[in-house]
């Protein structure tokens, strides 16, 4: 990560005297400057239509299926053009890649064991982050932030931040108190960018989505616990639905196919002309 230098409005080794007529003029500039940057509009965050049919391709980009209008996409992949693209970023756990970077630049953000070893999201191989204080979830959102800003930089206009249920795989050692006080500083400054916030999962969050900023959902495996309706019901169907099964996904279609987008992927998310993809809508 860059270090960017902090540069003094004075120098020490200024003369006084030019500091008295210099107050002055810099009084009325400050004026200026701050109008300047007042009239400044914030970018204009746009939400993504209710039941615009969608495709999840955080496994590997390729060409939209025909009548795709809107898809999600790691935050290292291009946007597509003319369509709704939200941007992939995990942000409650390490990429299983990236353990290494993180505990040499960032050792004391990953969540420890009583023994000092990461806590594992076993089933990804993922260590989960450590958000149990006000202190970390300010750093970890400086570090996060970056990565949301870099999606608003590459034309996405909406991000998914995963893994906000990592509490449930803490072992006790994160609550979902911390997960939703870090998600509400991602959700400032995803806005900030000019980005809407999907909220990924996590029913049980579902009565703070204002709270916390959340703009819309991505909403995998629902139709298997049958809370496909809960999450159209808090968004105004403003609601992407994942499953990875043709039972799940015969459920969700049932339940909330005529009114969000529900989507059939495999479960590794891979791109086409790879054996073993999966695309299906209702």
């Amino acid at each position: 990560m860059s270090k960017h230098a902090v540069i003094p409005f004075l120098r020490r080794g200024s003369t006084l005297a030019a500091l008295a007529g210099g107050v002055a003029v810099a009084a009325g500039a400050g004026v200026l400057l701050s109008s300047v940057f007042a009239a400044k509009p914030a970018p204009k965050v746009v939400l993504p239509q209710a039941n615009a049919t969608f495709d999840y391709q955080i496994g590997g980009a390729c060409t939209p299926p025909a009548g795709v209008e809107a898809l999600s996409r790691d935050r290292g992949a291009k946007p597509v053009r003319g369509l709704y693209n939200v941007c992939y970023v995990n942000a409650f756990q390490t990429q299983p890649d990236a353990l290494d970077w993180w505990d040499k630049q960032h050792l004391d953000l990953v969540l420890r064991d009583s023994g000092g070893e990461p806590v594992n999201d076993e089933a990804w191989g993922e260590a989960l982050l450590d958000t149990s204080t006000a202190a970390k979830r300010t750093r970890l959102a400086k570090i996060v932030g970056g990565w949301i800003d870099g999606c608003a930089k590459s034309g996405f206009q909406a991000v998914e931040p995963d893994n906000l249920d990592s509490y449930e795989r803490s072992g006790g050692r994160l609550t979902r108190a911390h997960n939703a006080a870090f998600a509400k500083l991602l959700a400032a400054r995803a806005h900030t960018a000019g980005l809407a916030i999907g909220q990924k999962n996590t029913s049980d969050l579902l009565e703070q989505r204002e709270e916390i900023g959340f703009d819309f959902a991505v909403a995998e495996k629902c139709g298997r616990y049958d809370e496909c309706a809960d999450y159209a019901t808090a968004y105004g169907n403003r609601v992407f639905v994942v499953e990875y099964t043709t039972r799940d996904f015969a459920k969700a279609c049932s339940a909330v196919g005529a009114m969000v987008s529900v989507v059939r992927r495999d479960l590794d998310v891979r791109p086409a002309g790879q054996e073993g993809y999966v695309f299906a809508t209702c």
